[in-house]
């Protein structure tokens, strides 16, 4: 691959800005502009492996994105998409450094929400689980976004909005929304 992207040569590599950083900088946000230049080709992938895999006589194209900064000699990263031949380049690159974000998401819910910590030993109970730290990572996320303190979910702890939220679910349905048990309801008093 890194012979393919050397042969278009250092010209062929376009800059791209996919998103602002998280650090101080100069960008219209504040924050450091993530950016490189980056050099798209058309290929059809090849070797056994390759070959094994496709029913027809040979592999559909495919695009091979290179990372090509400035500051450097030859290109650094390469990824393949399998994505139409008309999809944009910022598309491609978008994509391809969205790989940071997927691993904090991840890290931020096995360690703040608690997903890493299930002990269960069903796979509905697992589900479950995994179903209400989803709903609450999207619901930080959310506040996160809004940039409002959230002054109507204050003391809240990230444990107590996992309970709230299945509460609400649990009620609005009638059922766990994951394994569609029914929820006892209590006796009136």
């Amino acid at each position: 691959m890194k012979r393919l992207v050397i042969g278009a040569g250092r010209k062929a590599a376009k800059p791209v800005r996919w998103r602002e950083g998280s650090r101080p900088g100069t960008g219209r946000s504040g924050f450091k502009r993530m950016y490189s230049r980056f050099v798209t080709l058309r290929i059809r992938p090849a070797g056994r492996e390759v070959r094994q895999s496709v029913d027809g006589p040979e592999p559909p194209e495919c695009w091979l994105l290179a990372e090509w900064p400035a500051d450097q000699a030859e290109p650094v990263q390469f990824w393949l998409f399998d994505l139409p031949a008309d999809t944009p380049l910022t598309t491609l690159v978008r994509l391809a450094k969205i790989r940071w974000r997927i691993e904090h998401d991840y890290r931020e819910m096995k360690q703040a929400l608690g997903l890493a910590y299930f002990e269960g030993r069903t796979w509905n109970g697992w589900h479950h689980h995994v179903t209400l730290g989803s709903v609450a990572h999207a619901f930080c996320t959310l506040q996160r976004l809004a940039r409002a303190p959230p002054r109507h979910h204050a003391g809240l702890s990230l444990y107590r909005i996992v309970r709230e939220l299945q509460t609400f679910l649990a009620t609005w349905t009638g059922v766990c929304p994951t394994c569609h048990c029914g929820i006892p309801t209590p006796a009136p008093t």
